[in-house]
């Protein structure tokens, strides 16, 4: 194939998207004082990835290779953080709900992980504001908040990192709909 400019820019319907624009909504179920703040402060996430493994099944010395099951890998969002710290701290109080820092005990009001797990969204925008696709993570909670790097050398607003597993993902809303229930 021949390199053709306006073939490229017809396959690239409507720009492009951007990868700029988005937002972030966590629903904390042990301090959701910060949860209006989070689509402010959340500089950075992934849209999801869910990888099918592989099953190998022997045959006569040879390898027959079946679908296997679908895994979820952890999905991480990136915290401006302001000098309150609240949405910190109620990430950190979450993370203490499921595992005490002092106890190694689960919190008694968080005894089921249907008391510590939540909910997230990752919604992309279109260069027009109209929301494109919105995934929905099913069954999120933290496991791990990072740490903030304090340098006397640096002049800049701190951020950190939550990490969170979750059971499944799924598409919807957005100009393109529920996307056949991913």
């Amino acid at each position: 194939m021949a390199f053709n400019i306006n073939l490229f820019a017809g396959a690239l319907k409507l720009g492009g998207a951007r990868t700029s624009l988005f937002q972030v909504n966590i629903t904390n179920p042990a301090n959701g004082a910060a949860d209006t703040f989070v689509p402010f402060l959340a500089r950075a996430a992934q849209i999801p990835a869910a990888t099918i493994a592989p099953l190998d099944v022997p045959y006569f010395g040879r390898q027959l290779r079946l679908a296997g099951n679908r895994t979820f890998a952890d999905w991480t969002a990136t915290i401006i953080n302001d000098e309150d710290m609240q949405i910190r701290n109620a990430m950190e109080e979450w993370s203490n709900t499921i595992n005490g820092f002092q106890t190694n005990l689960r919190k008694f009001g968080a005894s089921s992980p249907a008391l510590y797990k939540s909910t997230a969204q990752v919604t992309q925008f279109s260069k027009t504001g109209v929301p494109v696709r919105v995934y929905n993570f099913v069954g999120i909670f933290p496991t791990e908040v990072s740490a903030i790097e304090m340098d006397w050398g640096t002049d800049a607003v701190s951020e950190f990192t939550v990490t969170f597993t979750y059971d499944y993902w799924e598409v919807s809303g957005g100009i393109t709909g529920n996307a056949g229930g991913l």
